[in-house]
């Protein structure tokens, strides 16, 4: 897909804030520091649209970014390691939960995990959420381009075990350097947009 325009749309904290655009919705879901933000720059050829922190946290509410006026990336809150009370962060669960059960034109969660270390409690948490609900969902396995490409089947193959994936296609490589899983990832967002 050849993206001609992007923008940052609203940062929302509840659903009064959310766009009533009706427009489709890919949700990016990972623990803090995991790429999203990267990602979001690769998918669209941007450099600095979704800013990038070395801060792990700083995602603290729910970001749009309006693609082609056709979909919406919704950055979410990351979870995991961030340096945050522990009310700011059931802020942050109960505004996640009214996000993923109640948003309509939610279509499909991009579940990112970071490749080189084995998915975490919390990500494994987090799968399981969005299966219960019954969202669709993607793994991108963030920062490919830091192992060598001779230890991916390896790492392909325990993060598809920890998150225990019925089969390879729900399972993306994906380096925001390289731009590697960019073109299978924009498959994914085409079939729920075609």
């Amino acid at each position: 897909m050849q993206v001609t325009k992007a923008d940052m749309i609203i940062s929302a904290v509840s659903p009064k804030q959310y766009p009533d655009t009706g427009l489709v919705e890919f949700a990016l879901a990972g623990r803090s520091n995991v790429g999203k933000s990267s990602f979001i720059n690769k998918m669209i050829r941007r450099k600095a649209l979704a800013r990038t922190s070395s801060k792990p946290g700083k995602t603290q509410t729910l970001n749009y970014y309006l693609i082609n006026e056709t979909f919406y990336f919704v950055d979410v809150p990351g979870y995991g390691y961030a340096k945050v009370s522990k009310t700011e962060r059931e802020k942050w669960g109960e505004m996640l939960e009214t996000y993923f059960t109640q948003r309509e034109t939610l279509r499909h969660v991009f579940l990112m995990v970071d490749f080189r270390h084995p998915p975490t409690a919390d990500d494994i948490q987090m799968k399981d959420f969005i299966e219960y609900y019954g969202i669709p969902y993607t793994v991108i396995a963030t920062k490919a381009d830091k192992i060598p490409r001779g230890k991916w089947n390896q790492h392909f193959s325990r993060t598809k075990k920890a998150l225990n994936l019925a089969s390879d296609q729900d399972l993306i490589v994906f380096s925001s350097e390289t731009g590697e899983g960019k073109d299978k990832a924009w498959g994914v967002i085409q079939k729920y947009l075609a």
